[in-house]
């Protein structure tokens, strides 16, 4: 397992819980977050990655355990407190505006202005100048800043916004399943940029349900199912079959299994469906040896 105690990461969650009524949407869950790093999160609906990612930006706030920024305990109460320590969160939803240009989403709600008092009015040119540095400095080459931000594909849209946390200050950038509604091609535009933020310094803490989007450029894995923590290893600790195995769960595959097999032996295609849940259950666990 990882030792967390060699370094001061940027962000810590040691042994958090939330629960919301009767519910434990998380329980006894660590997380490291450190600089120059990418911590990959990964597990299907429900796991409890979405409440991770709200205690950590600051939507929740946890109900046990520490939560610490830079070594110091925090208890957010809102989602600016976050960003003000330099956590920032880009959600799969995106909140951009469709037809405004690229470089008025870029600056949207951080207008940069010029002039004093009634004389005050929006600086365009720097605005402009300035998103059309900081997507090259990511690598992101725009032909023209001016075009509506709704034109770009999915990927650029995701990479507009790694972009825009990075120019702000972001010491650490929350991505929430960036890659799920991508194609391919996209999906590695994406993570290419991931690659650029953790080069630039950043700790990244990368969300998706995706062990093949994640294990290239990862440097830990956290593991959830239903709220806890089944796995948390360093990238030199596990491979990509193991990863992939955890995430399949080969034993739940072989239970559901045997469970429709006795629930259906005298309806055909339940015992089709059956038949493959156990070759997939078999094939996961030889991938795991």
């Amino acid at each position: 397992m990882i030792d967390t105690t060699a370094t001061t990461p940027l962000v810590r969650l040691t042994d958090c819980d939330k629960h919301y009524g009767n519910i434990v949407a998380l329980k006894d869950v660590s997380l490291d977050a450190s600089a120059g790093e990418i911590t990959c999160v990964l597990g299907d609906n429900g796991a409890g990655k979405s409440t991770l990612i709200k205690i950590i930006a600051g939507v929740h706030q946890h109900d046990a355990g520490r939560y610490e920024v830079e070594g110091r305990s925090v208890r957010f109460k809102s989602p600016r407190e976050a960003l003000e320590r330099g956590i920032a969160t880009v959600y799969q939803d995106l909140a951009v505006v469709p037809l405004m240009p690229v470089w008025r989403n870029f600056f949207l709600g951080s207008e940069a202005r010029k002039g004093v008092g009634p004389f005050s009015r929006l600086d365009i040119g720097f605005m402009r100048r300035t998103t059309k540095t900081e997507l090259l400095n990511m690598g992101i080459d725009l032909r023209d800043v001016d075009q509506p931000i709704g034109t770009l594909s999915g990927g650029e849209r995701q990479c507009v916004a790694i972009a825009r946390a990075v120019y702000f200050g972001a010491k650490v950038l929350i991505l929430d399943e960036p890659t799920a509604a991508l194609g391919v091609k996209q999906a590695g535009v994406v993570l290419h940029y991931i690659v650029q933020a953790r080069e630039r310094g950043l700790g990244v803490i990368f969300i998706t349900h995706n062990p093949h989007h994640a294990y290239p450029v990862g440097d830990r894995f956290l593991l959830l199912n239903r709220g806890r923590s089944i796995a948390y290893h360093a990238k030199n600790e596990i491979s990509r079959e193991e990863l992939t195995g955890l995430m399949a769960g080969g034993a739940e595959l072989e239970q559901l299994s045997h469970e429709l097999e006795r629930a259906g032996t005298a309806d055909a295609q339940l015992q089709h469906v059956a038949e493959e849940l156990e070759r997939e259950a078999a094939q996961v666990e030889k991938e795991r040896k």
